[in-house]
């Protein structure tokens, strides 16, 4: 996004332009298309394993990026495919990954659940629940441990704020002050569990209260809200206060994954949701406030369009890893015989 800050100095001066809102709503769009057409090749069977999409949620994605510099870094769950292209994963290297090429941003081995880009500072897409959580505070230790005025945006989901993991990465994170912004993505269920049947705490963000850690709940059907939350919590963390959490709530609108038809969830509340539904809220925002023309938006959906069928295309025509590629970036015993 254009206008993510590339220095600390101008992050923390960063207003809400009309731009910004242009910003957002591309890459929400972006976000939700190319979403809606991996869920269609894997119809066609194109796309194989899991696969887990982000529609519904593509605002939360929208106010990290214009909240964060590129010197911060990012790992989150398997739900991942918006956050990636919202760090700077081309869509093409992205829909790739997804159909197991080679030219996939991980050579086609880490599939739906495991996207990984050094150069965006994008540490996944992790798929065991909740292990990211301590690689987050690990990443954050190593920007202090560097001395720099880097953070480690750390994210899951509500059902991986159960795991164990989460408190003794919070206790370690207080402990030594550590960079690091934890983020709950709280949308309503774990799999196809509600927070209601899996604990007496339904305002997660409260778990931070037990050690001390400055915490509050974030509207993320709203970008701006994120934006503005993610600010203030990197401000605090940049001024060498230690962690934050944020519990962001929000709401998918697919299944856990593409094989959950999600019959545990009524009619009625996924209306609700979608009546909230980012992208036409911020569609409809944009125009009213005269901050884009009905031509630009027209224009942006088509540009978006594009992208997603060239990114399609491009998968399509690149061709498998080679057999040898097996054996590549991988611990091999010869290479470490103290592992055996």
């Amino acid at each position: 996004m254009a206008t993510v800050a590339t220095n600390k100095k101008t992050a923390k001066k960063a207003k809400i332009s009309k731009e910004t809102y242009k910003e957002w709503y591309t890459l929400m769009l972006r976000i939700r298309k190319f979403e809606e057409r991996a869920l269609m090749m894997y119809g066609q069977q194109k796309i194989r394993g899991f696969c887990h999409v982000y529609i519904g949620q593509e605002a939360v994605a929208a106010g990290i990026e214009s909240a964060l510099t590129k010197d911060d870094a990012i790992v989150t769950a398997y739900r991942q495919h918006g956050i990636a292209l919202g760090r700077g994963v081309p869509a093409d290297k992205a829909m790739a990954e997804l159909y197991g090429k080679e030219t996939g941003i991980n050579k086609g081995k880490g599939g739906s659940m495991h996207f990984f880009s050094k150069e965006d500072k994008y540490f996944g897409g992790n798929g065991i629940v909740g292990a990211q959580i301590p690689i987050g505070a690990g990443i954050a230790f190593a920007e202090k441990y560097k001395g720099t005025d880097n953070l480690c945006v750390t994210m899951f989901g509500d059902g991986a704020a159960r795991q164990g993991a989460l408190h003794e990465a919070f206790n370690m994170s207080m402990t030594w002050k550590l960079p690091v912004l934890f983020i709950c993505e709280n949308n309503q269920y774990a799999m196809g569990t509600s927070v209601e049947r899996t604990s007496n705490v339904l305002d997660i963000y409260k778990l931070g209260l037990g050690y001390e850690m400055p915490c509050e709940p974030v509207d993320g059907m709203d970008p701006e809200a994120v934006h503005n939350a993610i600010s203030k919590a990197a401000d605090h963390i940049r001024s060498g206060k230690g962690p934050y959490f944020l519990e962001i709530k929000t709401y998918r609108y697919k299944g856990h994954s593409v094989s959950d038809p999600a019959k545990y969830r009524t009619k009625e509340e996924v209306k609700e949701y979608k009546d909230k539904d980012p992208i036409n809220i911020l569609e409809k925002k944009m125009i009213s406030e005269k901050y884009s023309t009905e031509a630009e938006i027209k224009q942006i959906k088509a540009d978006v369009k594009a992208e997603v069928e060239a990114a399609v295309e491009f998968a399509e025509n690149s061709s498998y890893p080679d057999a040898s590629e097996l054996y590549t970036d991988n611990y091999l015993q010869e290479d470490y015989p103290f592992l055996t």
